[in-house]
């Protein structure tokens, strides 16, 4: 584990939507990084895409009421 520095900010930002998302402010920096590397590597995807086809990849039910 290490720590990242970001501007004061970025981390009001990450604060505002943990809290509306519930969760903490460290899980919700995680989340944004590993969507934002997603959407790096899958360039042609969208959002919902992209955590559709995670939910798939971890064999979650609920993609299946997605209606693909």
């Amino acid at each position: 584990m290490g720590i990242v520095k970001i501007s004061d900010e970025l981390h009001e930002e990450i604060r505002k939507s943990s809290n509306v998302m519930s969760r903490s402010i460290n899980s919700q920096a995680e989340f944004w990084i590993k969507l934002g590397m997603l959407a790096e590597l899958n360039p042609t995807l969208t959002y919902h895409e992209i955590i559709k086809k995670q939910l798939l990849k971890e064999k979650l039910t609920i993609a299946e009421l997605l209606h693909e």
